[in-house]
């Protein structure tokens, strides 16, 4: 079995967050959901639990960081083309969400845009070509 990842958030609307993430592509698992949380399904791999406020606080005594205002994390999704990366980031704006809030990735091998989520969480979402991409790439001028 493939290992699983299952990203945590706090969201302040759970019907409004479950809503804008269908509309980027996700699906709601009904067996791992109820009125405090959303499973959301990208892929085998990758789930995003959305919580209530509420909900979140049972996982950790730290205060709930603002994602308006501060960032912890940037998240990152895989896309099969460039039109794909701007089909979700047009989603994203659609269901609300803020499309580019970072600048847009653009070289011969990948495309990356972004959207922020209405809590303010921030998604990357890339398309490599794994054929194009230089044996080593420098990051650090990206």
């Amino acid at each position: 079995m493939p290992r699983m990842i299952f990203v945590n958030l706090p969201v302040t609307d759970l019907k409004r967050a479950t809503a804008f993430y269908e509309a980027v592509g996700a699906t709601r698992n009904p067996q791992f959901s109820d009125e405090t949380a959303s499973c959301m399904v990208f892929s085998e791999a990758i789930y995003v639990m959305l919580t209530t406020h509420d909900k979140f606080r049972h996982f950790t005594p730290k205060p709930i960081a603002d994602a308006k205002t501060s960032n912890q994390v940037l998240f990152c999704l895989s896309a099969d083309s460039r039109k794909e990366v701007d089909e979700i980031v047009g989603n994203a704006k659609a269901a609300g969400g803020v499309a580019d809030p970072s600048p847009v990735d653009e070289y011969d091998f990948m495309y990356g845009r972004s959207f922020e989520d209405p809590d303010g969480h921030m998604w990357g979402v890339n398309w490599l070509d794994m054929a194009a991409m230089p044996a080593r790439h420098d990051m650090a001028n990206a």
